[in-house]
């Protein structure tokens, strides 16, 4: 992992503590998971990648049951 160091407004940054804190998650991580989005986004190869850094489990088989989860079916 690289470190680096960024500069926020102050309105900017209370928000986005206020964010980090309901979902439970550093601030770091919300910038990461934001930058996921918007990169996802930008590369345009691949519909999904919009989603990347939204979602997160616990449970390590989550991506058996995507087509449930997504879907609500066991498959496409």
């Amino acid at each position: 992992m690289v470190r680096t160091q960024i500069s926020f407004d102050r309105p900017l940054y209370e928000e986005a503590k206020r964010v980090a804190k309901r979902r439970g998650v550093s601030l770091a991580e919300l910038c990461r998971a934001g930058l996921r989005e918007m990169i996802g986004r930008e590369s345009g190869s691949a519909p999904w990648a919009q989603y990347l850094g939204r979602f997160s489990s616990d449970d390590d088989r989550t991506s058996e049951s995507i087509d449930e989860v997504v879907y609500g079916r066991e498959r496409p």
